[in-house]
């Protein structure tokens, strides 16, 4: 066989060089929840230590919506500057430093200016990794993709119960901050020799070029963000966020504190529990995924499959409405993890919908804004949970607003957008790829 034969053999073998890149960004979203979540884990002895308030606490969550807020809206349009490569390491450097900084905090301010700068940089990793797979995959493969790293938000949970606990009885609750934090450095190690994009990369063949290519061709000029709020599928998306990212940031800040307030767990112990529900969400976000990509390879359209598995999710919230009410405290984390599986699942289709409806050179400053509008949500549930739990000291009213956000949220989005039809920018960019939902 000539080796002419040989390299055009090669050439149309379909490589699998963007499953890599989904783990890439699957551990940086490991990363990115690991740092997020000490906090939650460690409240109830830093609370003790520290002298905070339940209301306080709140302030301290919601610096970092705050600043997780003001991050989206400007960190979208960064990485449709600079690109994925340049902005992702950007932004994981600056989340793990500032992670670390939390070591040096001595007043609820401090942990204040803190989770600030953390949300600043962690702001950058969904619309990044969004991004990355707009540009790494087709379609019809983008929601299992993105089900995939998501499951690292789910790991990232897992481990950081596991972790945190020991590191802050064994050395002081200061290092769970510093060595939690500079796992996001060693990431960098691998990040930028291993990515690039498809059309420059070496490892990719042109066969799996033409795949991830397979769909209709979307404009390349960047799109401003005023071109982006007349439309409703913007609103669609970001109404979507709005109403359902802050039930997971409550999960994730005070589910902890839930578990210690209500079944008298001390950090040792929180670890089980925490790890069992995490890993029951981690179900939720590749099923998701796996749902509406499975129906859409059956032919269902893409309105129907992305609206159904919503669906489905939204039902399977519902009953941590009892989460509070219960006795037993495996119940409870029971109902807890359904909920977080079933959130896990919507996201990831939720996500899914911002490269469904806009071109991939829109897709980061679509989900920038979707994920300000969640952020803003999540500033709002912080405040107002601390409050709640100042002046009741219960959790009932919070798991009935956990429950019902969901139902009410694909509501406003199929309002918004029946049919979930493209979002008409073809007049100044060029030809659109035609509808695809009825």
């Amino acid at each position: 066989m000539s080796p002419a034969t040989v390299a055009s053999d090669a050439a149309s073998k379909v490589s699998r060089y963007r499953w890599v890149v989904c783990a890439l960004v699957f551990f940086a979203t490991t990363v990115n929840y690991i740092d997020r979540q000490v906090i939650g884990i460690l409240a109830p002895t830093l609370q003790r230590e520290i002298g905070w308030t339940e209301v306080e606490y709140g302030y301290i969550v919601t610096a970092f919506q705050a600043a997780y807020a003001i991050g989206l809206l400007l960190v979208g349009r960064l990485l449709d500057v600079l690109g994925t490569r340049i902005g992702y390491a950007l932004a994981l450097a600056v989340w793990s430093v500032a992670a670390m900084a939390h070591a040096l905090a001595r007043t609820p301010f401090g942990f204040g200016a803190a989770r600030f700068a953390l949300g600043l940089g962690e702001s950058g990793n969904f619309p990044a990794a969004i991004k990355t797979m707009a540009e790494w995959f087709p379609r019809r493969e983008r929601a299992l993709a993105t089900g995939i790293f998501n499951a690292g938000t789910n790991v990232g949970a897992v481990i950081a119960p596991l972790a945190v606990p020991w590191i802050a009885v064994t050395y002081g609750w200061r290092w769970a901050f510093i060595l939690t934090g500079a796992v996001g450095l060693l990431w960098l190690l691998f990040w930028l020799p291993m990515y690039d994009h498809p059309d420059r990369h070496p490892r990719v063949t042109p066969a799996e070029l033409a795949l991830i290519r397979s769909d209709p061709d979307d404009p390349t000029q960047r799109i401003p963000w005023l071109r982006l709020l007349p439309h409703r599928q913007t609103w669609a998306f970001a109404a979507g966020k709005f109403m359902t990212d802050p039930i997971w940031w409550f999960y994730l800040y005070w589910i902890p504190k839930f578990l210690h307030d209500r079944h008298g767990l001390s950090l040792l112990k929180l670890g089980p529990p925490l790890v069992a529900i995490y890993l029951i969400a981690d179900i939720g976000s590749i099923g998701g995924g796996w749902l509406s990509s499975t129906m859409l390879r059956r032919g269902v359209s893409v309105n129907r499959a992305r609206k159904l598995a919503m669906l489905v999710c939204a039902v399977c919230v519902t009953p941590i409405v009892f989460a509070s009410g219960v006795t037993s405290m495996w119940v409870a984390v029971a109902l807890v993890g359904l909920a977080a599986a079933a959130h896990q699942g919507w996201s990831a289709n939720l996500f899914t919908l911002a490269s469904d409806l806009f071109p991939r050179s829109a897709v980061a400053s679509v989900v920038g804004l979707g994920g300000m509008a969640g952020a803003i949500g999540g500033m709002l549930i912080a405040t107002a949970t601390g409050w709640v739990l100042e002046l009741t000291g219960s959790y009932r009213l919070l798991f009935t607003v956990a429950g019902s956000a969901y139902l009410v949220a694909l509501l406003v989005v199929h309002v918004l957008a029946p049919r979930l039809e493209p979002a008409p920018l073809a007049d100044a960019e060029g030809p659109r790829r035609p509808a695809t939902g009825k």
